[in-house]
């Protein structure tokens, strides 16, 4: 395990300052719904007002589009984004992992195809990971493309492909061959191609962003394909690292508890202080190891074990958050209550069992972590 102590250099406080002053201005509270991390509202002009800042594939090369900045650049810029909730859906997964995948896999052609736009914002990716049967154990997954002319041909059923039913793309690992970990395949799939279809489910908190989609005799053309034959795997794997070791998985009620601290805490008492001390130790640990995790991205290395290691500790840190501003409500919160706030918490109440399942369960990653603790 390699998580070195770091912090912010000079020059990257002053971009957390600018994104803070913009943020300031273009969105003053009550001006959008407030949003629970990652998970936040879909707001595609917010995402290309992001874009046109610069604040969009940061660390995309500038031929392609990008600003060749460093993961940490970003890491300031997602902080500042999702702690007040701001609505980040759009852009999400295309500038945090899809967008950095196609630039370290894709072709010249597909770099050119999709980085500018992800840039932009004006591109939205969703992952076609999970299958019904293959939540956990992903090298499982049955989703099958068959090479015929000029591409494949793809049949089967993808599950929880969040935000499916808006993403103009579904970067999906498809199973290309018998092999476990060989016979997998990354393809970028239009979201609009004939044979595919997106089911949005509606989950627990009113909202429909958890999808299906079906895949029956659907044409994938061969420049679609992201890597070579039976590299998803390896690709797939590196993609995670950016999936799990960031600041989405500690901050996501952010808003709940600064709100908290600001209107309640005082008259809460010394026990909820206490609480708080608590939470504000470990969310400093917490940002330290996802900066850690970012210097060591910019420094080449791919830290799957450490990302692994944030994830499982960090999502049920967010669970226990939720669970102390609850307490110290002293009933359950109301999902059509005037308070923005309050209502943001009853949303959190529902949603926040998934969030140590999201991004791979709690015992998955244990085995994760496990074999970085005991490599030579």
């Amino acid at each position: 395990m390699r998580l070195p102590p770091t912090t912010l250099t000079d020059a990257e406080r002053s971009l957390q300052l600018e994104v803070r002053t913009y943020l300031d201005e273009r969105l003053p509270e009550g001006s959008y719904a407030l949003g629970l991390g990652m998970a936040a509202g879909v707001d595609p002009e917010f995402s290309k007002d992001l874009g046109a800042q610069g604040w969009l594939g940061m660390a995309l090369p500038t031929e392609y589009g990008g600003h060749s900045r460093s993961a940490v650049e970003r890491l300031v810029v997602v902080e500042e984004l999702l702690r007040r909730g701001a609505p980040v859906g759009y852009h999400w997964i295309a500038d945090r992992q899809s967008g950095p995948n196609i630039a370290a896999n894709g072709t010249e052609e597909q770099k050119q195809k999709y980085l500018p736009g992800i840039a932009r914002g004006e591109l939205s990716f969703s992952i076609g990971m999970s299958e019904a049967d293959s939540g956990s154990d992903l090298a499982s997954v049955r989703t099958r493309a068959e090479a015929v002319d000029g591409g494949w041909k793809v049949n089967g059923t993808k599950i929880w492909t969040s935000g499916a039913h808006k993403a103009t793309q579904i970067l999906s690992l498809f199973r290309t061959s018998d092999e476990r970990h060989g016979g997998l395949t990354q393809f970028i799939v239009d979201r609009d191609t004939p044979g595919v279809t997106v089911n949005p489910i509606p989950f627990i908190d009113g909202t429909s962003d958890f999808c299906e989609v079906v895949f029956e005799d659907a044409f994938i053309p061969d420049e679609q394909r992201l890597g070579e034959v039976g590299a998803g795997w390896g690709q797939n794997t590196s993609e995670l690292a950016l999936e799990r070791g960031g600041v989405d998985r500690w901050i996501t009620p952010m808003p709940i508890l600064e709100h908290w601290v600001a209107n309640q805490i005082k008259e809460a008492g010394p026990v909820a202080e206490d609480q708080l001390g608590s939470i504000v130790a470990r969310c400093w640990a917490f940002r330290g190891m996802s900066l850690s995790i970012a210097r060591l991205v910019d420094q080449g290395y791919s830290p799957v074990h450490e990302a692994a290691l944030v994830k499982e500790m960090a999502t049920r840190f967010e669970q226990e958050c939720v669970r102390t501003v609850s307490q110290w409500l002293g009933r359950p919160p109301q999902h059509d209550a005037e308070d923005p706030y309050e209502r943001l918490l009853a949303q959190a109440c529902l949603v926040a069992p998934s969030w140590s399942i999201r991004g791979g369960t709690n015992e998955i990653l244990r085995n994760v972590i496990s074999k970085g603790l005991t490599r030579k």
